[in-house]
């Protein structure tokens, strides 16, 4: 027994010698410029109302700091441990779903899409997308062969369920990312183009009967007629858009400088601390500061990906895959509304914008991305 424990002990420090630092530095470098921009979008308004400035500062240091302990248990355990018990994290993770659109949830801004916790919030969405990564890896990695149409539809069908429950709440932009899991998880496993445009043609369909249906709201319709044809729209549902391009532009190449930007201090744009956070980079840090931004969720993507590829077997592969697309697409939208080349969606920035569960998602999703490299010879 002592030396079946013992041979445990020297595997885990085995394991621990092949961690990822380039990976872990690049989420903690994107954790870090997320407190510097929270700061200079939130001080100057509480500030104004009497509150302390750095309220939100602080609250996302306590994030940061539970995320971290997060972090380490998500990286501390066998990786492979979590495809056994992958089934029961995501019908938990449907009943938190349906759970927070009964009287438990709570409603803020016309959405109920989250539960209150001792004076904290938290979005059941954000641990439905680790749930359902875990859920289709797990899936993807028993099949063998190439993957049939019915395979792929399959895969749909367990992605569809938490989408669909998410994009009541409303929340249109998390059931983007189950869709971008999906799409990505699909394609690493291998299947065929004519089954993905089938997948597409069938996602086609079921939207048109949405928007029939009205299960699309009246707000939703006009963020997109704002992005494909803003002449057939208000100013007013514009404004979001005209004022984030104004503040990134006014940054030039190397920004005004950290906490002198107008467009920040003077609160011109809303939600930006959260959705609309890249306006402070690059208003105040300019295309440099962009720049920097960008090139570490590039460093971020590629040590994901490359997590992937290095797997020892294929529920790593898949887990690490989901991650990376659920990453690249939050990314690519976040940043895409706030230049104007994406229609406004609500995702948060990954590590950068405000808020707890995102923070905590993306933490535990990089110890998990951490687990499967360093395991990778044991």
């Amino acid at each position: 027994m002592e030396l079946a424990t013992g041979r445990v002990v020297a595997a885990e420090r085995h394991a621990f010698r092949h961690i990822d630092p380039i990976l872990l530095a690049a989420a903690i470098g994107l954790a870090v410029i997320g407190l510097f921009a929270i700061s200079s979008a939130t001080h100057q308004s509480l500030a104004l109302v009497h509150m302390d400035p750095g309220r939100f500062v602080k609250r996302q240091l306590t994030f940061l700091a539970v995320g971290a302990v997060v972090l380490m248990l998500a990286l501390s355990f066998d990786y492979r441990l979590l495809k056994v018990y992958a089934g029961m994290i995501y019908v938990s993770s449907l009943v938190l779903l349906v759970l927070v659109r009964t009287p438990l949830g709570t409603r803020v801004q016309g959405a109920q899409r989250l539960f209150e916790l001792f004076g904290f919030q938290l979005a059941p969405s954000e641990v439905a997308k680790l749930a359902l990564i875990a859920m289709l890896a797990a899936f993807l990695s028993e099949l063998r062969g190439d993957l049939t149409l019915q395979d792929v539809f399959r895969t749909a069908g367990l992605a569809a369920i938490p989408a669909f429950l998410v994009f009541l709440q409303p929340d249109l932009g998390s059931s983007i990312v189950f869709v971008a899991i999906l799409v990505g998880m699909l394609v690493v496993a291998g299947a065929r183009a004519r089954y993905l445009a089938v997948l597409a043609l069938t996602a086609v369909v079921l939207i048109v009967a949405g928007f029939q249906v009205g299960l699309v709201r009246e707000y939703q319709i006009e963020r997109l007629q704002a992005f494909l044809d803003p002449a057939s729209v208000s100013a007013d549902a514009l404004h979001n858009r005209e004022q984030a391009e104004i503040a990134i532009g006014s940054g030039g190449l190397t920004g005004v400088g950290f906490g002198k930007g107008s467009q920040t201090n003077l609160d011109f744009v809303p939600e930006q601390h959260t959705d609309f956070v890249f306006t402070v980079i690059g208003e105040e840090f300019g295309f440099a500061g962009a720049l920097v931004l960008l090139g570490l969720y590039g460093i971020l993507l590629w040590r994901a990906f490359r997590v992937a590829l290095l797997s020892r077997d294929p529920f790593g592969t898949y887990l690490a895959a989901g991650i990376a697309s659920m990453f690249a697409l939050q990314m690519f939208v976040n940043v895409g509304m706030n230049v104007g080349i994406m229609p406004i969606t609500g995702i948060p920035l990954p590590f950068v914008s405000y808020g707890g569960s995102s923070l905590l998602l993306n933490l535990a999703s990089v110890g998990l991305l951490l687990n499967v490299h360093m395991r990778r010879f044991a």
